[in-house]
């Protein structure tokens, strides 16, 4: 990732959602939902984490098919959450900042086609607007030593990933793509946002 700061030193964004207003779901995407799920399963305030297909149709909503780049999809994640304990806009930092590298297009590292893209869908005109102003913030700032590639995606539909892939880090950790890709940014994540993860978490590290 061109992160020109430490993560510990990554802006909060400027603007947020008010707990009462927020969502207490958001879909992201940010390459391999393996990786993601495995960041923010971590993390205190978020109930739960399921990988999706975000976009696209039902009838290719299937990981083989998706992995052909030409479904229209990008694998991501569902995130149910608490807004009164996390914020939207800090479920953004935590993307931005260890969970994956917005300033590629169309990959993430060796995983490559616009099925590994990094986007964000929004569910209503605040979140997309908090989002928007977050990105131009970090632009502003010069943390990445590229313009943010982040596509701001309507979400107009996703639909869930298979069983198999469903805590897929947690149930594989000796797989060679998880201690290779995943295992990094969790402990990028421990390291330097300790007190966001879960107590049991913090009492394992």
């Amino acid at each position: 990732m061109g992160l020109k700061v430490e993560p510990h030193e990554f802006p909060d964004p400027v603007e947020d959602l008010p707990p009462d207003s927020s969502p207490d779901i958001v879909v992201l995407a940010g390459g391999c939902f393996w990786c993601t799920e495995a960041v923010f399963e971590l993390l205190e305030g978020v109930h739960s984490v399921r990988p999706v297909y975000a976009g696209g149709t039902a009838e290719t909503a299937n990981y083989a098919a998706v992995c052909t780049g030409t479904t229209g999809h990008a694998e991501a994640i569902e995130i149910h959450y608490d807004p009164h304990v996390i914020s939207y806009g800090q479920l953004l930092k935590i993307f931005f900042s260890v969970a994956h590298d917005p300033t590629q297009v169309n990959r993430q590292g060796a995983d490559v086609g616009p099925q590994y893209r990094s986007a964000i869908f929004y569910s209503t005109e605040d979140e997309r607007r908090v989002a928007e102003a977050y990105i131009k913030q970090l632009n502003e700032a010069g943390v990445f030593d590229a313009p943010i590639a982040t596509t701001l995606e309507p979400l107009d539909q996703y639909f869930p990933a298979e069983a198999m892939h469903c805590k897929y880090a947690q149930r594989h950790p000796d797989q060679p793509y998880i201690r290779a890709v995943s295992d990094p940014k969790v402990k990028k994540l421990k390291e330097s946002f300790a007190g966001e993860l879960k107590p049991e978490v913090r009492e394992a590290r």
